[in-house]
């Protein structure tokens, strides 16, 4: 849960720093450039996190409101770091327009 909470306190920090100034420029800010795959890897753990706290009762279908919820963060929160391109593809946007890197 302290891995969670730390890891919402990351995204809240960066996206407070994508909200200052703005520079005029038309390029993108690095911090911008980070925030789909830092959300998409903190949210696919906190998936994670819901299922390991409601245990096994997680592993078949309930009509228990608050464990179908659960249900769904997790299974939708695998998809986050698959739609608007892979982790792999961000991590390639990354080196090249954030970092200055070749294209591999």
């Amino acid at each position: 849960m302290a891995d969670a909470w730390v890891g919402l306190q990351g995204l809240r920090y960066n996206g407070l720093r994508m909200l200052e100034e703005d520079t005029g420029s038309t390029k993108v800010r690095p911090e911008a450039l980070i925030y789909k795959y830092a959300w998409s890897n903190w949210h696919r753990e906190l998936g994670q996190l819901a299922m390991d706290v409601i245990g096994v009762a997680g592993d078949v279908r309930s009509d228990d409101d608050a464990v179908r919820r659960l249900q769904q963060v997790f299974f939708f929160s695998r998809a986050d770091t698959i739609y608007a391109g892979t982790n792999e593809i961000q991590l390639n946007i990354i080196a090249e327009r954030g970092l200055g890197m070749p294209r591999g």
